[in-house]
């Protein structure tokens, strides 16, 4: 009677061909996830509603205007008396500068109005005011 031996002397084989596949699968699901993930540095408010809404995504400075009137530049209070000389540290450190201003469909026309006309007065051009395509919220 004749005994094999148990001992293989086989190599294991690193299949390259799979890894390549998982490799590709996990970038490609990183990229898109990345695509996904629009950092908005601003507060929550509900927009308007408009047919023509458009995202931009140029680096821009956030203002928002909530319902009871408080002025946010991108998350920090700015108090009514101090937003001008804010926005001209803002104008001083980037000339270019542009702006979207953010106002909750329940806040008063006198603080939107009141935020252009500071924006104006520092010499701020462009702005652009943000609203939601009707049937999205914010």
């Amino acid at each position: 009677m004749k005994l094999e031996s148990m001992n293989v002397e086989k190599k294991p084989k690193i299949m390259i061909i799979p890894m390549i596949d998982i490799i590709f699968f996990l970038l490609v699901f990183f990229m898109m996830s990345m695509l996904t993930m629009v950092v908005q540095k601003s507060i929550n408010l509900n927009l308007p509603q408009t047919a023509s809404a458009q995202i931009d995504l140029q680096k821009t400075l956030p203002i928002s205007v909530t319902s009871d009137g408080t002025i946010y530049v991108e998350q920090e209070k700015i108090p009514k008396d101090s937003f001008k000389k804010r926005m001209e540290i803002e104008k001083n450190r980037n000339p270019d500068i542009s702006i979207v201003l953010r106002a909750d469909e329940k806040s008063e026309h006198g603080d939107f109005v009141f935020v252009l006309d500071q924006l104006k007065s520092v010499g701020i051009s462009k702005i652009g005011i943000a609203t939601a395509s009707k049937g999205q919220s914010d």
